[in-house]
């Protein structure tokens, strides 16, 4: 087989060849379920599309505009963009716009461009007092945005966000301990229609700056070919090593996760090379499909870029997005070092090998050919860490993308190829922004009635004062909300309502709100509803529940992993102290180690079950901060070391 089949990840593999991406992305990510009309209506979605991302290209560059046009501008494009894209049901036509569509995408330009024309006019000078027509403006923009996140998303949002509406207008019939007055429809409409506390807050605020900045900044370079590249340099790093194709997995899919936050999307991108060589080396199919799903997924919360939810929470907490970016690093990198200790330990167990080196790219080769792909990355890196706002940083990013690719012809942005790129960057960022406009209600209600602080109360009462199990419940609302909620929708809700008990127990702002962010990313892996799990059961051809199982089980230490910075917060780097830095690092990364002892049930030979569970016990003693519980899981790692390594010593003498 020659280097170029090796690449191209089809050559051997038929399987591939009849795998329909689409059908996958459409079953398991509701926002591929878009139209492709044709003709005049087809090049009209490209217009539109593509003079959003110049809009913000412009802005971003330029200045941004006020905050009640720019957010209203922003909205205005994704509201029209979903109605003609997004069929209303599945009997909807899909190669066509329906006339009432257009009716839909008029409507949610007029009451978008309404604010822009009044707020900083008549609406100023009335002084918080709405007239008529405000209001019918007010809530019929509610009903579009709730309309237009169904489309986009699922009806689940829109009902939880409807059931907080409720709860603004019929507070005094609520339980005692989350009563309030109630407020009239008057009162509800101006706080978050015609304001800043609602849909137009915070999270529409970030999803109209810094997020649509760094997704078109992901679509522009993905049209560069840098997609397929890294592929190529992970398989050049890792492809010879036991188990190899799924160490690429790791690698290529965690990478690409830091640009692309749709778990799904990123399943698909680099699963239909990876999983088919995970399978070619003897991995089992479901296996193969887990692993591409934990990897893929693990990339929202992998740095420089990270998911969406990741600007919010800067936002929130009101710190940099550096901070974030930076607290983040140790939690993903235990994540990833987890993920590629079960896959090593795998591969050993069922003694599979790495691909041969002469199917392999050569490194040196990829560099020079192709390494200039990677200016764009570190030059975000560097803007960032050089001070630079995310916007500028996203901005000068693009730009150097486009500069880089004339190094050579073979990655030109060619006027096609750059017009897809923007095309692709407006139409991926309309599922964020409709979440982020419907969650900002959710917001709203929570500054209009108190409802946080109430939550956060009755979480509290409820744990009894326990951390421990306001940590457990917290962990069940974040993974029981993810099953319905795109992840930034998932963040939003219980950095709203549950960040705020683990900070009045005392937990850092910093680790609570990390924590949740990770068990509302994990809800993509978790079934019933384990989405990126299924999108890689659909391409590995396995069960979809047995994928989803196997993933949850690859992301145990996922699931672990926020419980020990919330009580070692250092890893956050919260008080942060180099020596005890370190040592935290260390004694975490020996206990991910002996967690994958446990997981998979091999280490040099197989492990019995009761060395799997002395494996668990020292893996959480490694993890849990202090002295002596350190010392416990050492002690047990290098029982279990000795104890291993006799049993591999006797097992050759018995062949």
């Amino acid at each position: 087989m020659s280097e170029q089949d090796v690449l191209n990840g089809t050559e051997g593999y038929p399987e591939v060849s009849d795998i329909d991406l689409d059908v996958i992305k459409r079953q398991y990510d509701s926002e591929s379920r878009f139209r492709t009309p044709g003709g005049w209506q087809g090049r009209l979605i490209a217009v539109l599309a593509v003079l959003m991302s110049l809009f913000h290209l412009y802005t971003s560059a330029f200045g941004l505009m006020k905050e009640m046009w720019q957010r209203p501008i922003h909205l205005c494009f994704v509201l029209v963009l979903v109605y003609l894209l997004y069929p209303a049901s599945s009997k909807s036509p899909k190669d066509k716009i329906p006339f009432y569509d257009f009716l839909f995408a008029a409507a949610g330009a007029f009451v978008t461009l309404y604010i822009v024309a009044q707020f900083y006019g008549p609406m100023l000078e009335r002084a918080g007092m709405p007239n008529t027509m405000d209001l019918i403006v007010g809530g019929l923009g509610i009903l579009i945005i709730l309309e237009a996140t169904r489309r986009v998303s699922n009806p689940v949002l829109p009902v939880i966000v409807i059931f907080f509406l409720l709860y603004c207008h019929f507070g005094r019939l609520a339980p005692s301990i989350f009563q309030h007055r109630g407020y009239n429809f008057y009162r509800i409409i101006n706080h978050m229609y015609l304001g800043t506390e609602g849909v137009f807050g915070t999270p529409l605020a970030v999803s109209a700056t810094f997020v649509f900045m760094f997704i078109l900044f992901g679509t522009i370079v993905e049209q560069t070919g840098l997609g397929r590249y890294i592929i190529d340099l992970s398989m050049a790093l890792a492809g010879w090593s036991a188990g190899g194709p799924a160490k690429v997995a790791v690698v290529s899919s965690g990478i690409m996760g830091t640009i692309s936050g749709s778990s799904v999307a990123n399943v698909c991108t680099t699963g239909m090379f990876t999983i088919p060589l995970m399978k070619s080396v003897g991995y089992e199919s479901h296996f193969a499909g887990a692993v591409e799903a934990v990897a893929s997924t693990g990339g929202q919360i992998m740095p420089p870029v990270m998911g969406a939810a990741a600007f919010i929470m800067a936002q929130t907490m009101g710190v940099s997005y550096v901070e974030v970016a930076l607290a983040a690093v140790v939690p993903a990198l235990l994540y990833y070092f987890a993920v590629i200790v079960q896959v090593h330990f795998e591969a050993t167990r069922l003694g599979l090998k790495g691909l041969p080196r002469d199917r392999l790219p050569s490194l040196k080769r990829l560099l020079l050919s192709r390494g200039h792909l990677l200016i764009p990355l570190i030059g975000i890196i560097y803007f960032l860490v050089g001070g630079y706002t995310p916007l500028m940083a996203a901005f000068y990013g693009i730009v150097l993308t486009i500069v880089t690719s004339y190094f050579r012809r073979d990655t030109w942005l060619t006027p096609a190829k750059l017009w897809a790129g923007l095309e692709n960057g407006a139409r991926s960022s309309l599922g964020v922004a409709c979440a982020c406009a419907t969650v900002g209600l959710i917001i709203g209600t929570a500054t209009l009635t108190g409802l946080g602080l109430k939550l956060a109360h009755a979480i509290v009462t409820l744990a009894g004062g326990s951390l421990f199990l306001t940590l457990v419940f917290t962990m069940v609302a974040s993974i029981f909300l993810g099953m319905g909620l795109p992840t930034t929708a998932n963040f939003i809700v219980t950095s709203t309502m549950a960040a705020p008990a683990l900070i009045q127990l005392g937990v850092p702002s910093m680790a609570a709100y990390m924590f949740v962010l990770y068990f509302g990313i994990a809800a993509d892996l978790t079934p019933p509803v384990a989405l990126a799990a299924y999108a890689g059961a659909g391409i590995a051809r396995a069960d979809p529940m047995r994928t989803g199982i196997t993933a949850t089980k690859l992301a145990l230490a996922g699931f672990l992993v926020p419980f020990i910075y919330v009580y070692n917060p250092i890893l956050v780097l919260v008080d942060f102290v180099p020596l005890e830095f370190f040592m935290a690092v260390i004694t975490a990364l020996l206990g991910v180690a002996l967690l994958g002892f446990a997981t998979i049930g091999f280490f040099k030979a197989p492990l019995p079950w009761y060395l799997r569970l002395v494996a668990l016990g020292g893996a959480l003693g490694l993890m849990i901060p202090g002295w002596k519980s350190d010392l416990f899981g050492l002690v047990i790692l290098i029982v279990i070391y000795f104890i291993q390594k006799q049993r591999e010593q006797a097992l050759s003498a018995g062949h």
